[in-house]
């Protein structure tokens, strides 16, 4: 097991990248690791997508989207070891890793006012420091004054392979087309799309273990700071 690792408390590392490239995983071990806060971004988006859907509105209509943005309250536990995510004060850590959200969590991400509230949201979370924050955009547009940005991929086969596992066995072709579909939509929206940012360190997780990657970026965040 490793021994902690002292940073300053103010440290911010943001973390982008495709899906299914292992962020989560190694965000919350990084955060763990130096004993700092952790922010699941994409989890956001879920979860406000998660309220479209449970309020029967269409979510491939962007203009009932944006009106609807600002009224579900959306709570981010920031706890490495058991990060949570309330609506209204419901946890839906469960049900926003659905089929029916994977689905519909790519144009509801797409709609800039669902990106200003959530943007907003996770500025006022990241402004106190001390956090490890994974998204698609966060170096780029939420916050690039970051004081490590890593930029995190794998290859279409080995996130299939280890998106497929998460979902108890999927199939692997399947989610790879899923995977690629979604890079697309991601790299390709109008605002905020998933790119790697200025300044940020390019780490190819693909012929990695998880340990490994973990490594690799508090050997980073240690270069940093």
């Amino acid at each position: 097991m490793n021994a902690p690792v002292e940073v300053p408390v103010n440290v911010v590392v943001a973390v982008d990248g495709t899906s299914g490239s292992g962020k989560s995983s190694t965000c919350r071990a990084v955060a763990d690791r130096l004993g700092l806060r952790y922010l699941d971004t994409g989890a956001q988006y879920r979860a406000i997508t998660w309220w479209m859907l449970s309020q029967g509105i269409d979510v491939h209509d962007a203009a009932a989207v944006a009106a609807r943005a600002g009224e579900p309250v959306l709570v981010s536990g920031t706890d490495p070891l058991a990060p949570s995510i309330t609506v209204d004060g419901r946890d839906v850590s469960v049900e926003i890793r659905s089929d029916e959200v994977n689905g519909a969590v790519s144009p509801v991400s797409a709609v800039p006012e669902v990106r200003a509230r959530l943007v907003e949201l996770q500025r006022a979370l990241i402004g106190a420091g001390g956090i490890v924050v994974e998204g698609r955009d966060i170096g780029s547009v939420v916050w690039p004054q970051a004081e490590l940005k890593v930029y995190l991929t794998a290859d279409p086969a080995a996130r299939a392979a280890r998106r497929a596992l998460e979902n108890g066995g999927a199939d692997v072709a399947a989610t790879q087309e899923s995977l690629l579909a979604r890079d697309k939509i991601d790299s390709g929206r109008a605002v905020a799309p998933l790119t790697m940012a200025d300044g940020a360190v390019h780490v190819d997780s693909t012929a990695l273990s998880l340990a490994e990657v973990v490594d690799v970026v508090v050997g980073l965040v240690m270069e940093r700071v």
